[in-house]
Order: structure tokens, then C-alpha cells, then sequence
């Protein structure tokens, strides 16, 4: 026999406080009914002792302490799942908004995931190709791999968020299915509208799954939304094995709603007001990406942060970068320069890059020359420097060559246009016609066979 319990202890933002519960669950589903009639879902996320602290995901406008009634469902927030949910769009509760109906369930599993033994993981090797040849030729994603997107308010997050869904596919692997879930947490109404149209007009609604949360929703369902759209990619993957990319954006505005909630619950915070356990909480997201042995699938996570006041340090993307594999940063100086995708190399990496890349898995040259186009072009930041102390003019030929290196990198490869989609290849290609405007010796982090083989074959080249 369900138990109703009767009033409520306390009423605080988007949380009450319930007393006297008996056998109830940290997670678990409680459904409040109001005045007799409107029902209302919440989950409990604290017990201590036969008190319960509830989030209600509509909000607590118009709940009093005495107008409700509160019954355990005895389970956790669970997601109705089945094939047929590519093509779909819901809302960050995962309630269909595209007039399609409900998802036929052939099961339901629980958001929160399960705990990943390290042991179970395989070690991620393959890559994804984005399109994008700042990414594939110098940041390369590799499939199972978290790579996050470092970002700050009127850069074209959005934009490039889009051109990743359009275009990203797996190389090599001929057979294999994939699939995108997307993603977003907070978004105004037009942005929402963006992303939605976009994806509907282009004809790529079919490959990818579409949660949309945005700003005047209830911020507690800003906490599940991510977890939703996850659960959602391990289902795929691990039971449909499918290659999936899942994409988050924007992780900032999911952590302030976490401490939001955290603030409500009275909890002691810590950096910049966040509660403390902000690290613990991003890792329960950040690592549900990854290759399972025994399984065909894999998840790939693409989390976007905006971070505050421009600040890498903040402890938002600081704690990400603890948690993830790597960054991708953009800059708004390249952005005021009008370049597209404005990605900064010098503090962009992709650790498990160097594992993915060369023979057997994109180009032999691959490695060399990612190597020699960051130091290249951290060369050319320090010639710039030299150049703003005595002049251009007293450069030597050498470093001239430099400065000429570095504005074509920035505007010949690093820039592209939003519906261009280049193959490696033709990164590849774009990065040695570079390097040629180096004289030979200043290539030093590349193979002398392989500058036999690629360097000379453009030679002669304008």
C-alpha cells in the first residue's frame, strides 16, 4: 500500500521539505497533488533521517504547506526507450514537443546511469571526422573520447555546435551506424528556435535525438536534461550499437542551476558560490562517454561551456578540463578578426589525439605536421612580439616568412566557411602549401622522409 503523505515541513525556491517519510529513496519520484487536482512531479535529493527534501519540477508556485499531498512512486526518474526515438524532439524533461506522440517503450531505464568498472572501458582509437580542419587536423576527436568546447558570450558556439552535427561522421568504418544526440540546457526561446529549424530543414533530424531546455523553464529541469540526452546515447550505443555523438550545450548554465539548488538547500558553497561537490556532479556527466569491451557502440560527449568573464580559470571550465580529455578554446580576437571558427590552437589540445592519428588510422604525415603547425605558430606569437619592439622591417628573412606563415594559417586553414566541409585530405593538403612558406630547416618536428615525400611534391607551387 502506497503511503500519502499529508502538508509539507518547509517551502524554499524550487524545493520543499517533507518530515515523517518512511522507506523512501535518494533519487526517487514523488508525485504532489495540489488542492485535490494538479499534479506535479518532483524527486527527492536529500534524506536525512525521515526528512525529505524534494525539487518540484514545475516549480512551487501556488503549493502552501497544508494544500498537498505527497506519494512515493518508489523508483527514480526513468526514460522510455526505443529506436524509434531518433528523429524525435523533446523538451529537458524528455515530453515529445515535435506533435509526434509519446515513444513506444520497449524499456525504460533510469537517467542516473550505472557506475562504469575503468577495467570494462576500451581504449578509444578511432576518429570522427567534423569537417572542421582546425579540429581533425590539429585537435582531432577521437571516438569515445570527451572533448569539451571552451567558449564566452557572442562567440559562434552556437553556430559551430551546428556545422558539427551537420557534418560529423566516422572515418574508415564503412558499415557502422551513427547517430547525434543533442543537447541544450538553458537556451533563450530564439536560440532554441535555431537550433531546431536548422536541423529540421537540413534533412538530419532523422540521425539525431533533440532535447531542448530553455530559460523560463523550471530550473531544476535544467539537472536532468543532460542526463536524459545521455541516457539516451548509451541506449543507442550499448543495446543498438550505434556510434553516437552526444553534444551538450551549455554546461554553464546547467552548473548554475545546480548551485542554484544548492543555495536553496542551504548548503555551505564553495568556489565562486558553486557547492563543492561541482567536480563529483560534472563527473557523473563527463564520464558516461566511452567504448565498452563486448559492445559494437561507443558514446562521444562534445560538452559546450561558456565561460564567465572570459575566465579559463573559472571554476566551470577549470574543473572540465580536469574531467575531460582535452579543450577546444575559442577566441575573441580571432572572432573580432572575422575569422570562422575562431578555435586558438596555442591552448587547444586533444589528449588521446596522438593514439588516433597517423598510419592505419588517418595519414602518416598527420602527426608530424600537427606538431609543426603548433610550433610554428607559436613562433609566430613570439616573432609578433619581437616585431612590436623593433619593427617588421628589422626582421630577418626567417622570421618574415614567419609572419606571412601565420596570417595564412589564420585565414587559410583555421578559417572556413560554415557549409564548408573539408576531408583530411584536404586539411592535409592546406597544412603542407603552410609549411612551404617556411624555409625547409625551420621543420624540425617533421620526419626528413616524410619531407621528401610531401614537401617537395609542392614545390613549385604559388
Amino acid at each position: 500500500m502506497q503511503l500519502e503523505y499529508i502538508g509539507l515541513q518547509k517551502i524554499n525556491g524550487p524545493l520543499v521539505v517533507l518530515e515523517g517519510v518512511k522507506r523512501a529513496h535518494y533519487e526517487e519520484v514523488v508525485e504532489i497533488t495540489i488542492n485535490n487536482h494538479e499534479k506535479r512531479m518532483g524527486r527527492i535529493i536529500e534524506l536525512v533521517g525521515d526528512t525529505a527534501v524534494i525539487e518540484v519540477f514545475k516549480g512551487t508556485a501556488g503549493i502552501s504547506l497544508k494544500n498537498t499531498t505527497t506519494k512515493l512512486t518508489g523508483h527514480s526518474l526513468e526514460l522510455a526507450l526505443s529506436k524509434e526515438i531518433l528523429g524525435r524532439t523533446f523538451d529537458g524533461r524528455a515530453r515529445p514537443i515535435d506533435g509526434l506522440g509519446p515513444v513506444y517503450a520497449e524499456t525504460k531505464w533510469d537517467i542516473n546511469g550505472s557506475i562504469i568498472n575503468p577495467i570494462a572501458r576500451e581504449y578509444p582509437r578511432h576518429y570522427i571526422q567534423t569537417g572542421i580542419s582546425a579540429i581533425d587536423g590539429l585537435i582531432t576527436l577521437i571516438q569515445g573520447q570527451k572533448l569539451p568546447i571552451f567558449s564566452a558570450e557572442g562567440l559562434a558556439h552556437h553556430a559551430l555546435a551546428v556545422q558539427i552535427v551537420h557534418q560529423a561522421k566516422l572515418a574508415k568504418q564503412e558499415g557502422e551506424s551513427f547517430a547525434v544526440v543533442f543537447a541544450a540546457m538553458g537556451v533563450t526561446h530564439d536560440v532554441a528556435a535555431y537550433f531546431r529549424n536548422t536541423f529540421e530543414t537540413s534533412g538530419i533530424l532523422d540521425k539525431m535525438v533533440m532535447f531542448l531546455n530553455v530559460s523560463n523553464d523550471p530550473v531544476v529541469e535544467r539537472i536532468v536534461t543532460p542526463r536524459y540526452a545521455l541516457t539516451t546515447a548509451e541506449y543507442l550505443a550499448f543495446e543498438k550499437d550505434m556510434q553516437v555523438l552526444v553534444i551538450l550545450t551549455d554546461m554553464t548554465s546547467y552548473a548554475e542551476a545546480l548551485r542554484e539548488i544548492s543555495s536553496s538547500k542551504g548548503e555551505i558553497p564553495s568556489r565562486k558560490g558553486f557547492p563543492g561537490y561541482l567536480y563529483s556532479d560534472l563527473a557523473s556527466i563527463y564520464e558516461r562517454a566511452g567504448i565498452l569491451k563486448q559492445k559494437k557502440g561507443s558514446v562521444t560527449q562534445i560538452p559546450i561551456i561558456t565561460m564567465p568573464n572570459d575566465d579559463i580559470t573559472h571554476p566551470i571550465p577549470d574543473l572540465t578540463g580536469y574531467i575531460t580529455e582535452g579543450q577546444i578554446v575559442l577566441d575573441k580576437k580571432l572572432h573580432q578578426k572575422g575569422i570562422y571558427p575562431p578555435i586558438n590552437i596555442r591552448p587547444s589540445l586533444s589528449r588521446l589525439m596522438k593514439d588516433g592519428i597517423g598510419k592505419g588510422f588517418t595519414r602518416e604525415d598527420h602527426p608530424d605536421v600537427a606538431n609543426q603547425l603548433f610550433v610554428s605558430y607559436a613562433n609566430v606569437r613570439k616573432i609578433q612580439a619581437l616585431a612590436e619592439v623593433i619593427g617588421e622591417d628589422a626582421l630577418s628573412e626567417t622570421a618574415k616568412s614567419y609572419m606571412v606563415f601565420g596570417q595564412a594559417f589564420e585565414q587559410q586553414l583555421v578559417m572556413q566557411q560554415k557549409d564548408k566541409n573539408r576531408t583530411l585530405e584536404e586539411t592535409l593538403e592546406i597544412a603542407w602549401k603552410l609549411l612551404r612558406l617556411l624555409p625547409r630547416e625551420e621543420l624540425d618536428r617533421i620526419d626528413k622522409v616524410l619531407l621528401d615525400k610531401y614537401y617537395k611534391s609542392h614545390e613549385g607551387e604559388t
